[in-house]
């Protein structure tokens, strides 16, 4: 069995329950989840497991943009060491799989690389999302995490706008009421490893919706070359 380390953590999201959530589901393809809030812990356990699928579902950032975040910026902003930047690009790039859901495209802000790695980010000024509501997914037929699969709509956030790198390969895109369809699942190689982004999860009940459990499942096994 498969290890899955997920980092978690982080402010505007229930990522307790949700990445409890996301660990059963993780269990259930198969994988042995290990849930961590620290990232020092996330990093020595990728590093004595090299062929473990490495998940961040968190949102830890420098938290600089705006004043608003001030309260919440002892506990939980994040400036990414250099030995973690190294560990985590190292990681992917020797053959280890990385999954990222939802706000791990806004996590490592001051990390450059960290959008080649996932194969894209948020990007401070243009990237924005809709308050949570009703989004509908439109699934790409022919991409293994969504193929034989339907559309289908959860309550969740659409990002938008974000800064996706070529050669990125779409599964699939949301749409919220009156929004432009965004990329929203997408799958890359970085070095000999697998990446998978998935822009939805905001919650347990999203991660749950049960198609998007069926590619939570799929891109865990894809990212972690289990087939």
């Amino acid at each position: 069995m498969s290890t899955a380390v997920i980092f978690s953590g982080g402010i505007a999201h229930p990522f307790a329950d949700a990445s409890a959530a996301l660990g059963a589901i993780l269990e259930d393809a198969g994988f042995a989840p290990v849930v961590s809030f620290d990232l020092d812990e996330v990093v020595e356990r990728v590093a004595r497991e090299p062929r473990a699928l490495l998940v961040i579902y968190a949102l830890r950032w420098s938290m600089t943009q705006h004043a608003k975040y001030l309260p919440d910026r002892e506990r939980w902003s994040l400036s990414l060491p250099q030995a973690a930047r190294d560990a985590i690009a190292g990681h992917v790039a020797a053959g280890g799989g990385l999954f990222g859901v939802h706000t791990a495209s806004i996590c490592f802000d001051d990390w450059p690389q960290w959008g080649d790695v996932l194969g894209g980010a948020w990007r401070w000024g243009r990237s924005h999302h809709p308050p949570l509501g009703p989004v509908t997914a439109s699934v790409v037929a022919d991409h293994p995490l969504t193929r034989g699969l339907s559309d289908f709509a959860v309550n969740d956030e659409a990002y938008s706008e974000l800064d996706i790198r070529s050669g990125v390969a779409v599964a699939a895109t949301v749409q919220a009421s009156g929004g432009a369809p965004q990329p929203a699942l997408w799958s890359h190689h970085f070095g000999a490893g697998r990446v998978v982004y998935d822009s939805l999860g905001h919650d347990a009940a999203s991660l749950n919706e049960p198609t998007h459990r069926q590619i939570i499942q799929r891109s865990a096994r894809w990212a972690a070359q289990c087939h």
